[in-house]
């Protein structure tokens, strides 16, 4: 059965093993398709739709 840390050991992407400069990922590569997952909302979590009446900055019109 395999241990649950070991998984942690390596890229989150790839499986290969991590890189000191770019942990905890082992490359450039690695990382920046990770960043681009954020900022193109590939990591979403489901919830209710936002109420259009409402401005995160003002609160509600």
């Amino acid at each position: 059965m395999p241990n649950p840390s070991d998984r942690s050991k390596g890229c989150p992407l790839c499986g290969k093993p991590t890189g000191p400069a770019h942990a905890p990922f082992c490359s450039r590569g690695c990382k920046d398709r990770d960043l681009l997952q954020w900022l193109g909302e590939g990591y979403r979590i489901p919830g209710p739709p936002a109420d259009p009446g409402l401005d995160s900055d003002e609160g509600p019109r």
